[in-house]
């Protein structure tokens, strides 16, 4: 089968092919973001010998909005492009949690904002607007649209010719890569080709949609959380004319039959799952524009897969949702693949060979990957008041939620988010 493998790779090469220093799969955050970093650390200065594959046939957000944290903000300034967000979105302060059981509001806030520069301070970012200030850093050309990625090969190092890896995309085109980096999401084909454990279900679910008010809405710059039995919402305004909101959920079987069609999802939120939500929040529902609303499962990989599974094979890595998915509760799903997308390039830069900079990466991230997912999914567990679990368990873990959690536990994890991934600076190119 091997031979056969390698005389089917022989002929696609044969009949031509593209070859590319730098193969990056998946257009979203992790992807360009990536491919800055890879520009700023001079692996391929200009954007020389990078590809970027994106299926769909233009940038395309998954989601409305991204909270992004100081280590967000970090990432972007080694990125060079937080000036560009910076000045067009508000800081946020603050919190506020409503119980909606028992009636009362707890308001806590982003303690480190009060000591830290202004430019890395929490702010709430249309993802659309992220994606748009990455690409802008790109030359053109170098993100090939329509491209999916079906199949990829292995091709060991040999006497005359270093290790490289085939990727056979849908469209039939056959392009041979030096280095190999997934940043294909959650259903990552390269996760799945370096053997990474599959996606879990996380028991809830999200729906996520953005009010769009040309004159103005005039909420204040804050978080707004609403809690109840099984059901967190919550509302945040990204500028003066939007309001991204969500509904997390146990998840549910009528999920199959309206999350593909908006007007089925608005009108499970409004009339079924979130009837019992304060007007305001309705109001707001209400006034979604239909074609940035979703509702999908919550995954995430299990931590242990993240810590010990095998995310490099020689040439070949994943980063951001390829890596570690996480749920959102702590917001750092974005903000930890701009991480990546740094310590990635640096690894790079500073390795004698590709493969030793792959690994060196792999081991820096492992940890913090780890970190972050666990919380993410145990902080989401207890927000909830627990998922899927009996009553009596359910009633000690909001207990612990409304008096313990929210007032000391989450702002402190809330804090940690001060990480800073580190800059950039151009290093010889290791890919040549």
């Amino acid at each position: 089968q091997e031979a056969k493998a390698s005389q089917s790779i022989a002929r696609a090469m044969a009949d031509g092919s593209l070859d590319a220093e730098v193969v990056i799969v998946g257009g979203g955050i992790a992807g360009l973001a990536t491919a800055v970093a890879l520009q700023r650390a001079g692996v391929a200065p200009g954007g020389r010998g990078i590809l970027v594959l994106e299926r769909h046939p233009e940038l395309r957000a998954t989601g409305t909005a991204m909270t992004v944290f100081p280590n967000g903000w970090f990432a972007l300034r080694a990125l060079g492009v937080a000036h560009k967000l910076t000045s067009r979105y508000d800081v946020i302060e603050k919190s506020r949690v409503t119980n909606l059981e028992t009636g009362t509001t707890q308001v806590f806030r982003f303690a480190g904002n009060k000591v830290r520069s202004d430019e890395v301070r929490m702010r709430a970012v249309d993802r659309k607007a992220l994606l748009d200030a990455l690409a802008d850093e790109l030359p053109p050309g170098m993100v090939r649209f329509s491209s999916k990625l079906v199949s990829i090969d292995a091709i060991p190092a040999t006497s005359g010719s270093s290790e490289a890896t085939v990727l056979r995309l849908e469209d039939g085109a056959v392009i041979r890569a030096k280095i190999l980096i997934g940043c294909d999401g959650v259903h990552s084909v390269v996760a799945r080709w370096l053997g990474l454990s599959e996606p879990l279900r996380s028991g809830r679910s999200t729906i996520r949609g953005l009010s769009v008010y040309p004159s103005g809405h005039g909420l204040k710059q804050e978080i707004r959380q609403y809690l109840s039995n099984g059901i967190r919402a919550g509302l945040l305004p990204i500028s003066n004319t939007g309001i991204y909101w969500y509904l997390v959920n146990n998840t549910i079987p009528q999920e199959k039959v309206a999350s593909a069609d908006p007007v089925k999802i608005l009108r499970e939120v409004t009339e079924n799952l979130g009837a019992h939500l304060p007007a305001e929040y309705l109001d707001v529902v209400r006034n979604t524009d239909l074609r940035n609303l979703s509702w999908a499962p919550l995954l995430y990989r299990n931590p242990w897969g993240v810590l010990t599974g095998k995310a490099a094979r020689g040439t070949v890595t994943v980063a951001g949702d390829a890596f570690h998915p996480m749920t959102p509760e702590m917001a750092q799903g974005g903000c930890s693949a701009l991480e990546d997308a740094v310590v990635l390039a640096r690894a790079l830069s500073q390795a004698a060979t590709p493969s030793e900079g792959l690994a060196a990466y792999v081991a820096k991230r492992r940890g913090r990957a780890t970190w972050l997912v666990a919380v993410a999914y145990v902080s989401g567990w207890v927000q909830q008041g627990g998922t899927n679990v009996h009553a009596a368990v359910g009633w000690v873990v909001r207990l612990f939620r409304d008096w313990i959690f929210f007032r000391f536990v989450f702002p402190r994890l809330a804090d940690t988010m001060w990480y800073n991934c580190g800059d950039l600076v151009p290093c010889k190119n290791h890919t040549e």
